[in-house]
């Protein structure tokens, strides 16, 4: 199971694309440039649209554009936006169940440890992080995304 949803994939895609055209762009140009659904495209763009990550404009010059700069967006925002909050276990759902054996259960203190702990990267990384070019990424052999001590 993964943990983004193949909307939020597509959104990402989306984004970076728009992140790279300060100009802004048009659904069927992005929807033919990844090999995308033209209405799957659309769809993705107007909840980003109605979600405040992309602004639109209509009529000949227009297309969409990235509302904030992805600086500003971190990962764990966009997936909420899109799909409903992450979360490691049924126990840590915002408003969930209680599960019925949540007052004996041994591991239920170490789960809420690592959905918090997973929780804390999503928020660290920016989408201009996921953004960076490949040849931008690797510093002295390591990865952009610097590693995020948590606990």
């Amino acid at each position: 199971m993964p943990l983004m949803s193949r909307k939020a994939d597509y959104a990402l895609l989306i984004l970076s694309h728009l992140h790279r055209r300060p100009e802004g762009g048009c659904a069927r140009v992005i929807a033919d440039g990844f090999g995308l659904s033209r209405s799957f495209v659309a769809n993705i763009l107007k909840e980003l649209c109605h979600k405040g990550f992309v602004s639109g404009r209509r009529g000949v010059k227009g297309g969409y554009a990235l509302q904030r700069p992805a600086e500003e967006i971190n990962l764990a925002e966009l997936l909420e936006a899109l799909d409903e909050p992450f979360h490691l276990a049924e126990c840590n759902k915002v408003g969930g169940e209680v599960c019925c054996v949540a007052p004996i259960c041994p591991v239920r203190g170490h789960i809420a440890e690592v959905h918090r702990r997973l929780n804390d990267v999503l928020r660290a990384v920016t989408l201009a992080d996921l953004f960076r070019q490949p040849e931008e990424e690797c510093v002295g052999g390591r990865v952009g995304l610097e590693v995020v001590e948590v606990g």
